[in-house]
């Protein structure tokens, strides 16, 4: 993914980097989920016990598998946590503004 960074964008994530060194933790984690990379995980949460992460870590370890399961797998939930975060936040909006029907009229004219 660095590869597709113009020279600016790389200058400016060492810059934040440098600055917030917890950073380089999360961002090597994004990186193995985006790649779908699962082979650097045991290092990963080795280092990553020892910085400011390491509550994180912790997580990541006590359901390492699912961990695992979730970087290796072709199948997301994404389509489905988004959906619901879109009926949530209308919901929210809406209430006590109105019944039912105001919030059909809301569901239905949104697609």
């Amino acid at each position: 993914m660095e590869d597709l960074l113009t020279k600016a964008e790389t200058v400016t994530i060492a810059a934040i980097e440098a600055g917030v060194p917890v950073l380089i933790e999360a961002r090597e984690f994004h990186g193995m989920i985006r790649r779908k990379a699962e082979e650097g995980l045991t290092s990963w949460i080795e280092r990553a016990r020892a910085s400011l992460v390491a509550s994180f870590a912790s997580g990541v370890v006590r359901d390492e598998a699912a961990v695992r399961a979730a970087i290796t797998s072709p199948w997301s939930n994404g389509q489905t946590e988004g959906q619901i975060t879109r009926l949530k936040l209308v919901r929210r909006q809406m209430y006590g503004r109105g019944k039912i029907d105001l919030l059909q009229g809301r569901l239905i004219g949104a697609e």
